[in-house]
């Protein structure tokens, strides 16, 4: 193993809140520091999971995005500006994440995730965290993050609703996968986009915000994972529910040969 890195003084005061906690202490904070950490989107979810991520300090944080920013994306996407209006996402969303704290090596993937290339940006980090908004892209890194054993932690949102879970089906029973839930896509027209549907901008932050907090605790391998469970969030009502998820014998992906 990489020996982790001793925190200097300005790291042990920027840190000091996590530090005072028992199940991080300085030992932890450096293993955060020492983290990789892939963020896909540099939208709703990927926004403020990005902004948090940098903040507790995570080394080096990737993020793949190739839209670039519009007017109609400040309403949720909070990374970035007016003034970055028309600028490729994934540079505006690097300069905030230096804004916030220059030691972390944020890392612009200005490209589109496909088949050609996931495996190869995916290998590079240690946890990839999904704040992406269509089905093939999550099955996509289901997949690879599968065969390359790398943890990953999915989000989605749409309307007033969120729901998140952690998937590492290769760790065996009890850790199913993405497709264990959803063994194949459903329709275009069954589940409309954001730009279709709406979002409330908010529940981007709360969505994202969790995501940031089960990346942290996988890292740190603290608490209770959300691997095998659903939990859903639903803002209009204020209630968080959780369903447990099984893994699926004839699951296409981490299922039985």
């Amino acid at each position: 193993m990489t020996p982790l890195p001793e925190l200097t003084e300005p790291q042990i005061r920027r840190y000091a809140r996590h530090i005072v906690l028992a199940e991080i202490g300085g030992v932890g904070q450096a293993r955060l520091i020492a983290a990789r950490v892939l963020v896909i989107g540099a939208g709703g979810l990927g926004a403020p999971l990005l902004q948090y991520l940098a903040a507790a300090g995570i080394g080096t944080l990737g993020v793949i995005d190739h839209d670039k920013v519009d007017l109609s994306n400040l309403q949720r996407q909070v990374i970035h500006r007016t003034a970055d209006i028309g600028v490729a996402k994934v540079a505006s969303a690097r300069r905030a994440l230096l804004d916030i704290n220059p030691e972390v090596e944020a890392i612009a993937h200005d490209e589109r995730l496909t088949s050609d290339n996931a495996e190869r940006i995916v290998a590079g980090y240690d946890i990839v965290a999904d704040g992406s908004d269509n089905f093939a892209t999550r099955y996509l890194l289901n997949d690879v993050c599968y065969r390359l054993k790398k943890i990953l932690v999915s989000a989605a949102i749409l309307r007033f609703d969120g729901q998140i879970s952690t998937y590492k089906a290769w760790q065996g029973a009890g850790h199913p996968c993405l497709r264990c839930i959803f063994p194949a896509a459903p329709s275009e027209d069954a589940v409309p986009s954001c730009a279709q549907a709406g979002v409330l901008g908010a529940l981007a932050g709360t969505l994202g915000a969790l995501q940031a907090t089960e990346v942290v605790k996988e890292i740190l391998d603290i608490g209770h994972s959300l691997s095998g469970r659903l939990l859903m969030y639903d803002a209009l009502a204020a209630s968080f529910d959780e369903m447990a998820i099984a893994k699926r014998p004839d699951c296409p992906t981490c299922g039985s040969p």
